[in-house]
């Protein structure tokens, strides 16, 4: 063989060696996950990882559950959410902050309206609040919108810092398969209102961030911790992947400068320059539900069946109390079959009782609820409700004054129910008062609720509704008896 010939045997040899090198290099990476995370997060990073050579991430952004159910079943590497954990069947995955983002609720610009409270938020999302003329803007009813999924990242971190408990259900008939869609939405209708993140919207002049409390959200007011919504963005990883060398080295190029100068860009904070937000997390939760006017209910309430203690329950008008600790006694399913035992167990506090971490006690509200995880049912600690006896004492008194009413006056009763407020069903025993409405065309769930002076919960319950859609024609208890 030629001199000639040999080199160029040698050179395409060392030709084909590289090409293989640099393809073995090259790990391709799935992501999927919420838009919010691709957006703020991923996008840029995912082209700085590759442009350094060590690789190419396929970018999937759809929905915080697709992320998660696609790393567990192995056909991703990484999903994005805007919250952590619930457990279940996401225990087996690792999530990791990256980032620190604002929580923003967003209208169209052609809402005069520009600031919210913490308080007026919370109502709105509970249905308290229904017309924007109540926060100074114009008598048109408020369009509330939200992500379908029940688990959707940053629905749950929302609803979570404002109840107390991400599955909260709340006032948002329009629903959507993600922030992305949502955004687009809410940009095309005067009335709306819904939340999406900082990073995902700060450049998209289509819609209009609303100030809390007359804090707008921004870069530094997230790094202050002045701006009370804001939350850590995840990337979620599966130890049994395949790819977890790879999935752990793109965690690590997270952490670099370049990478941090990346996420500043889209005002977001890196994670790990935050320890002032970790610091003061605990006390602003708090803080926030004292102004919705909620407060936490006990620790052994968060998780699990077992609801009550044999101790005696304390009175629990803050956050700072809690009932004391005794030997849980009462299961959920004995709950079911001994009501009275659980208005015995929940006579002295006031609130709502949740199972999940923090659940809020609501304001003026007293309430006998069952609620617990059935975790081999769901496959997470979402809460599955299964009773609940809401009583506004406000409420109760303006029933019985109308009872004694009707009582002394019987021509009352029957001009009550003429008007459509309810049907006076006669009177048994404590001579309660029955009422009943006939949804008309138009009427919403929460229309109804608000017309009456009762909670949606309540209404929902009365009836066993297991969601708010409502049929002209149907009839509905107003009542509890």
């Amino acid at each position: 063989m030629s001199v000639r010939l040999t080199r160029l045997a040698s050179a395409a040899l060392l030709g084909a060696g590289l090409a293989f090198s640099v393809h073995a290099a090259e790990t391709t990476l799935i992501w999927r996950g919420d838009v919010t995370t691709a957006r703020g997060v991923v996008n840029d990073t995912a082209a700085a990882w590759q442009k350094a050579g060590k690789g190419r991430i396929e970018l999937q952004p759809f929905n915080t559950a697709s992320g998660l159910d696609a790393v567990s079943a192995g056909k991703a590497d990484l999903a994005g959410s805007a919250r952590d954990s619930a457990g279940g069947k996401e225990a087996n995955l690792t999530f990791t902050p990256v980032a620190w983002d604002s929580l923003v609720l967003i209208t169209s610009p052609q809402n005069p309206v520009s600031n919210l409270s913490l308080k007026q938020a919370h109502d709105i999302y509970y249905g308290k609040i229904t017309n924007w003329k109540e926060l100074g803007g114009r008598d048109q009813p408020i369009n509330v919108y939200a992500v379908a999924s029940p688990g959707d990242g940053v629905e749950y971190s929302l609803r979570r810092l404002l109840f107390g408990r991400g599955n909260q259900p709340v006032a948002a008939p329009r629903l959507y398969m993600n922030t992305g869609k949502l955004e687009e939405a809410v940009a095309l209708d005067g009335r709306s209102l819904g939340v999406s993140t900082l990073g995902d919207v700060h450049a998209n002049a289509h819609v209009k961030i609303l100030k809390i409390d007359g804090v707008s959200a921004s870069a530094g007011n997230l790094a202050s911790g002045s701006y009370p919504l804001f939350t850590p963005l995840y990337l979620v990883t599966s130890a049994s992947s395949p790819k977890a060398a790879a999935t752990k080295a793109f965690l690590e190029f997270l952490q670099g400068s370049e990478a941090k100068k990346i996420l500043r860009r889209h005002d977001l904070l890196p994670y790990a320059d935050g320890g002032t937000l970790v610091a003061m997390d605990a006390g602003r939760r708090s803080r926030i539900l004292a102004a919705v006017g909620a407060h936490a209910m006990p620790a052994q309430l968060s998780r699990g069946t077992e609801l009550a203690s044999t101790a005696a329950p304390a009175a629990a008008p803050s956050a700072s109390k809690a009932l004391p600790a005794g030997k849980p006694v009462l299961t959920a399913s004995a709950a079911r079959r001994h009501p009275e035992a659980v208005r015995a167990a929940f006579a002295s506090i006031s609130g709502t009782a949740v199972s999940h971490e923090l659940p809020p006690s609501l304001e003026h509200v007293t309430a006998e609820a069952i609620t617990w995880a059935d975790t081999a049912l769901t496959g997470t600690p979402f809460a599955r409700l299964t009773a609940q006896v809401y009583v506004s004492q406000e409420h109760r008194q303006t029933r019985l004054a109308a009872t004694a009413a009707s009582e002394e006056h019987p021509r009352a009763a029957v001009h009550f129910a003429q008007t459509g407020a309810g049907r006076h069903a006669g009177t048994h025993g404590n001579r309660h008062l029955a009422r009943t409405y006939r949804v008309g065309h138009g009427d919403t769930l929460y229309s109804i609720a608000k017309q009456h002076a009762v909670d949606v919960a309540q209404v929902r319950a009365w009836n066993g509704l297991h969601g708010n859609t409502v049929k002209a024609g149907q009839v509905l208890r107003l009542s509890a008896r």
